[in-house]
Formats: C-alpha cells, structure tokens, sequence
C-alpha cells in the first residue's frame, strides 16, 4: 500500500488498546492498533523508537472528529460511522473489497466467499482475505464482521481477542 507523505496523526483509546489515526487532506486513511499486523512503514518505524513522516496533529478536524465517534462507538452511542474516507493508498481491488465491507451492518456477519461474491469475484476467496487482512481502517471499515464460512473467527491484524470484543460490542455474537 502507498500513502501520502501529507498525513497527521493522533492516537485514540479505546477499551482493546491505542489506535493510531491518520488523516490525509482527503479523508481518514488510518486506523491501526499498536502491533497491529500490516501497519504502514512510517508506523512501524515510529513504534520502534525511531521518527515518522507523519506529524501528530491531534487538531486536524478529520482526527478530531474520528475520535469522537471512537468514543461514542465504544460507549454504544452510535451505531455508523460518519467521516470522510480516504482508501487511495490500496489497489483498485483492494478498495473494492473495502467497499463492500462498508456495506456490512452492525450486529451481521458475512463469510469471505459470500464477500467475494458480492463484488464479482467468487473464486477470488484469498486474494478477498488477504485485502480484508490490509485494511487500514480497523473498525470504521468493518473488516471484524467477516468470519469463516462455518461460522468460526478467523484472521484479524488486530488479533482474534479484539475481533470478538468487536462483534459483542455490536451485538453479532
């Protein structure tokens, strides 16, 4: 994945550890855990003590308002999410597969294959994992609602523990 050097960056907790929330000009392009698997170059770095490309600027509106309804998600205040995206630094099918997570409600579930098909691409069952495995906004783009086709969690870069704290959170399991 590529990003834009023109990011900020803030931190938010929330009940299963830190996230780190990056902003571009365009939208929020980052939610990551600490240790979370996937994370950006200039995160990872960061964490091992060295600098980052990406300013803290826990004023930037978009992070302001992300931590907001982090916030008020976790407090079961609010059901959907509300801010501007900004999923450019994947690949034309990865932000597809983003999309369609999008479109999963609050308190479901779906299978990876039935993901796979909703965009066109049944046969594309890994290739749809391993997007689902990158994406860079946990929770807002909630990949934690796919789950194996028997009904077991199965992959989460920010850990099976996180993923099934987020499906009680919202009442899917």
């Amino acid at each position: 994945m590529k990003f834009k050097a023109s990011m900020a960056q803030t931190r938010c907790p929330t009940p299963l550890g830190d996230l780190t929330l990056v902003a571009s000009p365009s939208g929020l392009a980052g939610a990551w855990f600490d240790n979370q698997r996937h994370l950006p170059a200039a995160l990872s770095t960061q964490l091992v003590g060295e600098s980052t490309i990406w300013p803290e600027q826990a004023s930037h509106p978009i992070l302001q308002e992300a931590v907001k309804q982090l916030t008020a998600y976790f407090a079961g205040q609010k059901n959907n999410f509300d801010l501007p995206l900004d999923l450019s630094a994947g690949s034309e099918f990865q932000q597809a597969v983003w999309q369609a997570l999008l479109a999963i409600e609050r308190g479901s579930t779906t299978s990876y294959g039935a993901l796979s098909a909703s965009i066109g691409r049944p046969s594309a069952v890994r290739a749809v994992g391993g997007a689902i495995g990158r994406n860079p906004l946990s929770i807002i783009v909630p990949c934690h609602r796919v789950i194996g086709s028997s009904g077991s969690l199965t992959g989460y870069a920010g850990g099976l523990e996180r993923k099934l704290a987020l499906l009680q959170l919202e009442g899917a399991r």
